[in-house]
């Protein structure tokens, strides 16, 4: 009887801890990494795939998607994931929470959560977990039986939400987040929320690493007074105002406020969100040195280092924290290449076109924020950032071992033996000219429409299954739901 199930022949395997690539062959056994190196035995093999020396990458965790939001969750969960393969991504961690959009209800986890999981399951080509948001003191007290019960070990706080509407005017935000009658969505519902996960810590000393807040930072008050400004004045359109009103210096303020409550509650692990701009690093880096104490993580979307105000693809770029102007996508690139980055996401949120735009179409305040690019995430990376000086295996621990770390998915993130076998196989070689209408998301438009990228994702494995072929998404969903911590299948 054969050693293995599948062998990948003639790659170039890329290792996070590794700067460049070793040429090699990848055994995988029952959905696992067996063995790693050169001129592996092949005989009796099943199934023997000849990589043709391309780039063999761990498969993307993606910490940053929004499955649900804008279209049905069982519908996102389905096409999505089909992007995501598209990218090499082989893992999704999507956020969730009640209120408005998403399932439009509000609510306890408890009964919740079940249903989100129940549209999920069975529809997904990747492997997926959940994020979930406190938005009210009965979810704050349901954060252990959330951790115990269902294995999700990571929240998130939108600091904005409160007092400023998602799309960028002011609303009704009660109603919004659907909050119970006299519960404020404010700074000390976020204290609260940081001594809830705290506590849960607390109560998992065996997990208390891999439990943490995320935080969305911008400040509500300075966007509203902003986009008045922005709008009474006339001068600014599109991508440009929409960046002008909700300026870096609110991300920078609110990272500064998060961190002190961060340092108050005694909760050292905190994620700080898709930072878009020079002064919003610049406030996690005084930050980290005011609290030496507190373990952040700093993480920045592929779109806020491909594309800027004036070369993104129209009013689709329109995102939340804006696209900034050139020079704070080449802050963000120095703070990836100086290793103040700890991880890359997509920030995939599939918003349609009849849904994306308002009327009159060309108003950036009538748009919806968010847009897909988990497809792009991998070869965006390795486009940019090999031309910048980034090595694959930088490449690789921003894209798929920090995250699996910091967020218990200890099965995932590498290529070592006994994780899964879940592998992205990179011609970097190949230029290709990005085209919506070659994407298996259900948008319709993409903010990179025309960008030229120098590297693509070929072939995408699932724990040892093929589900991406010569750029093809192959076979029926086989992803699963990933309890945390996860270790393998």
């Amino acid at each position: 009887m054969t050693e293995f199930d599948l062998v990948i022949k003639n790659v170039l395997v890329v290792d996070p801890d590794r700067d460049e690539p070793v040429a090699g062959d990848i055994a995988v056994r029952d959905g696992k990494i067996a063995a790693v190196g050169p001129g592996l035995d092949v005989t009796g093999v099943p199934q023997v795939v000849d990589g043709g020396g391309k780039l063999a990458f761990p498969g993307v965790v993606d910490a940053h998607q929004h499955w649900g939001i804008y279209n049905p969750l069982a519908e996102d969960t389905a096409s999505e994931s089909r992007a995501c393969a598209q990218g090499g991504v082989t893992s999704a961690l999507t956020y969730m929470r009640t209120g408005q959009y998403y399932l439009n209800k509000g609510g306890d986890y408890a009964d919740f959560f079940p249903e989100v999981l129940d549209l999920a399951r069975g529809g997904a080509h990747v492997d997926y977990a959940f994020h979930l948001a406190p938005m009210s003191r009965r979810h704050i007290e349901e954060i252990p039986d959330l951790v115990e019960r269902f294995g999700v070990t990571s929240f998130k706080v939108f600091m904005f939400y409160g007092g400023h509407g998602l799309h960028g005017r002011s609303a009704d935000q009660s109603a919004f987040l659907m909050t119970p009658p006299g519960e404020r969505y404010d700074y000390a519902h976020f204290e609260f929320v940081m001594r809830g996960v705290r506590a849960a810590r607390e109560r998992f000393p065996h997990l208390a690493e891999e439990i943490s807040l995320s935080l969305h930072c911008e400040t509500a008050e300075i966007m509203t007074a902003y986009t008045r400004m922005v709008e009474e004045a006339g001068e600014l359109t599109g991508l440009a105002a929409y960046s002008a009103s909700r300026p870096p210096h609110s991300e920078g303020l609110a990272v500064s406020i998060a961190s002190y409550l961060a340092h108050e509650t005694g909760l050292p692990t905190i994620n700080l969100l898709h930072l878009s701009s020079r002064k919003a690093v610049d406030a996690a880096v005084r930050m980290a040195t005011a609290f030496p104490h507190i373990d952040f993580r700093r993480e920045v979307t592929v779109g806020h280092l491909l594309a800027d105000i004036t070369t993104a693809h129209g009013l689709g770029g329109k995102v939340n924290p804006p696209l900034r102007p050139r020079e704070d996508v080449e802050a963000l690139w120095e703070y990836v290449a100086d290793g103040t980055v700890d991880w890359v996401v997509s920030d995939h949120a599939c918003c349609r076109d009849e849904l994306k735009f308002g009327d009159p179409r060309d108003d950036v305040f009538l748009a919806k924020s968010g847009f897909g690019g988990a497809e792009y995430l991998l070869p965006g990376m390795i486009t940019e950032g090999r031309r910048r000086g980034l090595s694959y295996g930088r490449i690789a621990a921003l894209t798929s071992r920090n995250p699996a770390v910091r967020y218990g998915l200890r099965g995932k993130g590498s290529l070592a033996p006994g994780k899964d076998a879940d592998i992205a196989l990179v011609d970097p070689a190949r230029t290709w000219t990005v085209r919506a209408e070659d994407s298996e998301s259900t948008q319709e438009y993409t903010p990179f429409e025309g960008f030229e990228l120098t590297a693509e994702v070929t072939d995408t494995f699932l724990r040892g299954t093929r589900i991406l072929e010569a750029g093809k998404v192959v076979g029926s969903p086989s992803g699963r739901y990933l309890a945390r911590p996860y270790d393998h299948a």
